[in-house]
């Protein structure tokens, strides 16, 4: 077995609940969370959506909200303003566009204010089921880099490459086993001695 597939298998094995992190049961629900995610631990996204979900419903409430009050409910969360400003102008383009509603393609979900390859995919996969490339984070980069899996610095071309090298079927939780292994053991700094891994990773550090 070629070791990009054994290093698959290992991370199946050693991470058998792995699922994706942000909590939502709708896809604006979604949406919304990826926009408050960037430089903010996924607890405090899940906790802060818990009761922003309950007073936001639609693309029109969040594009009506007086922004002080949407304010309010962010307080965990990094550059709260910023995202106020984004979640607002992402859910105005949703109601003028797209009837309100989040779309379930690529291209029109790349065409929404701030949304990349990246957000669009976590949304596809995860809110409609569509598997049409992986979602590249911070641990799928920092990951396939070390684990000798691409040699790209750009997420698209990464992405490209893992695409190229698992069989689609994969494709959808790759980027969840991914992210665990590197909150658990392949950190920022890497625990390689205490790694199921460290035999076959390339880039170990024992």
């Amino acid at each position: 077995m070629e070791p990009h597939l054994q290093m698959l298998q290992l991370l199946k094995q050693n991470y058998p609940d792995a699922h994706y992190y942000l909590r939502f049961s709708n896809p604006l629900e979604l949406l919304i969370a990826t926009m408050l995610a960037p430089q903010t631990r996924d607890v405090a996204v899940n906790k802060v959506t818990e009761q922003l979900f309950l007073k936001y419903k639609t693309a029109e409430d969040y594009s009506q909200a007086d922004p002080e009050e949407l304010l309010g409910y962010l307080s965990a969360i990094n550059y709260a303003a910023k995202k106020v400003q984004y979640i607002q102008t992402t859910c105005r383009f949703l109601i003028q566009k797209c009837q309100g509603q989040v779309p379930d393609t690529m291209e029109a979900l790349t065409e929404l204010p701030g949304v990349g390859r990246k957000t669009a995919n976590s949304i596809l996969i995860n809110a409609f089921n569509k598997v049409v490339g992986i979602s590249v984070d911070v641990h799928v980069i920092r990951l396939s880099q070390r684990m000798g899996w691409t040699k790209q610095q750009n997420p698209e071309k990464i992405e490209k490459d893992l695409m190229s090298l698992f069989s689609q079927q994969e494709w959808k939780t790759l980027s969840w086993l991914l992210k665990a292994h590197g909150q658990k053991i392949c950190k920022a700094k890497p625990d390689c001695l205490h790694c199921f891994m460290n035999q076959i990773c390339p880039k170990h550090e024992l």
